[in-house]
């Protein structure tokens, strides 16, 4: 086995098939489960070292349902690409595999054992049942309700209909629908629960229409799209953005069907600004985060870390924008830098990649309503004055700036220090590779 671990690290291209396999398997692992794709590229590369593979001598090319892989010197060249459809967010399995890749590397893994340990992680169960994971969405969309300023009643039903939408996608899944028409009716029939708890309270309640359909906002992608732009991976960028115009679309479509059979008036003038106790938001911020961490799979020992950072984020961003008078995009990059900045440290507290801490805490922020108002505007119209056309599309463009904004603010450590990040990382590499060099020789 030893004569095989030296042969791994000496001959970069013995047995180039299978290492080009297993990278590729790594690098469709992390995409289908959430990762933007500087991440992804960083992972393969940090594979591909321990397999003795020079970066100089990889070349990737990264799509968003597409990874192609190509290792080459002036004597050799190797091309491999594979597709993947099932796309979905896994924070467990982003950590494991990141943790996997410098196991590798320290543990002088052959081939056969980190093929084992890639299997492993594709196969984990996920943390949490499927109950509680609806009562995760219940949570994260009554969290958003409280945090627009609704009750602590309109927090409750916004749950309870979530929860139930939840199940309805599970449905719409099993039976293998479209990925976007299961959208279109998971929002249509959660907003139908929604429009019907009036029968309960005696009056509308708008806050659980607005607020119940929010755990299929597609956080991530969104987060993930500004980030690969950011990046200069441009065309996977584009395709991530494009995917949550779709996803938006799809809710947008689900809701305008539903009001209109229920005859609701257009809900663009509800009031969304959060409220002034603190207190109540603060709760309201930590139930969303960890809700959505619920939903994301976040390993259940960083719960208590995400809810502190949610809390983070949305007192800062009100703080910014109550008490300082700054807009809401100023104050979302403000609370999402700070998270950001602080994950830095974390990361070597909890020993998990920051990306498993910031997102789930920035994404209480989102301003999800703000984006499909926009698309209802542009379904109704024909029916619309022109001033009320502006000012949905000025919502939108405001969203769109508070998204560019969380997005900036989560990736502060990477825009401003990443070549001092990367610079540490690579060390890390270097001096691991090094030891087991020394072992070889010996």
């Amino acid at each position: 086995m030893s004569d095989d671990k030296d042969e791994i690290l000496n001959k970069p291209f013995a047995e180039i098939g299978e290492k080009l396999h297993l990278l590729l398997q790594t690098g469709a692992l992390l995409m289908e489960n959430g990762a933007d794709s500087d991440r992804t590229v960083r992972d393969m590369r940090r594979a591909a070292a321990f397999m003795g593979i020079d970066q100089e001598h990889m070349h990737q090319h990264v799509l968003y349902t597409t990874l192609m892989l190509n290792v080459s010197d002036s004597r050799h060249s190797y091309t491999e690409f594979c597709k993947y459809q099932k796309l979905g967010v896994n924070m467990t399995t982003l950590s494991a595999v990141s943790k996997l890749t410098w196991r590798a590397l320290a543990q002088n893994y052959s081939l056969e054992a980190f093929r084992r340990q890639l299997n492993n992680i594709r196969n984990l169960p996920r943390a949490y049942p499927v109950w509680l994971t609806a009562l995760g969405a219940g949570a994260a969309c009554g969290g958003f309700c409280k945090l627009f300023g609704g009750s602590w009643l309109d927090f409750l039903l916004t749950a309870i209909c979530s929860l139930l939408g939840f199940y309805t996608r599970r449905l719409c899944n099993a039976y293998a629908f479209n990925a976007y028409a299961t959208i279109a009716i998971t929002s249509f029939v959660t907003t139908i629960l929604a429009w019907s708890t009036q029968f309960l309270t005696g009056e509308l309640n708008w806050y659980p229409l607005i607020a119940c359909t929010l755990f299929l906002v597609p956080g991530i992608p969104l987060i993930n799209a500004v980030d690969d732009l950011l990046n200069n991976f441009i065309v996977a960028g584009m395709t991530r953005a494009m995917h949550t115009l779709l996803v938006v679309g799809s809710m947008t479509f689900g809701i305008v069907i539903a009001i209109r059979l229920c005859g609701v008036t257009d809900f663009t003038s509800v009031q969304l600004t959060p409220d002034t106790q603190y207190l109540s938001q603060a709760i309201a911020a930590a139930i969303a985060a960890t809700g959505f961490s619920i939903i994301f799979n976040v390993p259940k020992r960083i719960l208590p870390v995400v809810a502190v950072g949610g809390i983070i984020t949305v007192l800062l961003r009100n703080i910014s924008v109550i008490e300082l008078g700054m807009s809401q995009t100023a104050g979302s990059f403000i609370g999402a830098a700070v998270v950001g900045l602080i994950a830095l440290k974390a990361i070597h507290w909890f020993h998990t990649p920051n990306i498993v801490m910031t997102i789930p805490s920035a994404i209480p922020m989102i301003p999800g309503v703000l984006l499909y108002r926009l698309l209802f505007a542009l379904l109704n119209i024909q029916f619309i004055t022109s001033e009320e056309f502006f000012t949905s599309f000025r919502m939108g463009v405001d969203a769109v700036t508070i998204i560019i904004g969380i997005a900036v603010g989560v990736a502060i450590p990477n825009i401003f220090i990443h070549r001092q990040i990367e610079r540490r990382k690579q060390n890390n590499v270097q001096r691991l590779l090094a030891k087991r060099y020394a072992e070889s020789e010996d």
